[in-house]
């Protein structure tokens, strides 16, 4: 039974990447996009016949300005990141109910992209809960997000 449980949480976690992937291609400039193809053997993650061990770093948008984040992207892949992880912050998309608020340091498209022309994955958590010490998950004070 945990065996098919586990499978199942791989083939969630590599859908996902493969769905930000590619979700970043297209937001991005089609220049950009290569297809490629990912599989899973049951012992890694195939992306275009070879094994790949994605090793991913976690960058919280609105934690960071946006003039920032070129440089932790920068960083983050320098440092052997693969995938960048980060969650959807509803709460500050949406502070009250029908008021979106995709600016500044909640440009989310503009992250995308960046993370997109810099050549790696993207790993998007959308929620709504945020676990990463943000106030009450992000939720309790924006209870019209459920």
């Amino acid at each position: 039974m945990g065996g098919s449980r586990n499978r199942g949480l791989v083939e969630c976690a590599l859908m996902s990447v493969l769905l930000m992937a590619i979700e970043v291609a297209q937001t991005s400039s089609a220049n950009m996009f290569k297809p490629f193809n990912v599989s899973y053997d049951h012992r890694a993650i195939i992306v275009d016949g070879k094994r790949r061990m994605l090793i991913s770093a976690g960058i919280h948008y609105p934690r960071a300005t946006p003039q920032m984040w070129p440089d932790l992207i920068a960083k983050s892949r320098e440092g052997g990141a693969d995938v960048i992880q980060t969650y959807a912050f509803w709460n500050g998309h949406e502070p009250v109910r029908g008021q979106y608020n995709f600016a500044g340091r909640y440009d989310i498209v503009k992250f995308v992209k960046l993370v997109g022309s810099s050549g790696l994955y993207l790993h998007l958590r959308i929620g709504p809960y945020v676990c990463a010490e943000w106030n009450f998950g992000s939720n309790l004070l924006s209870p019209h997000i459920y």
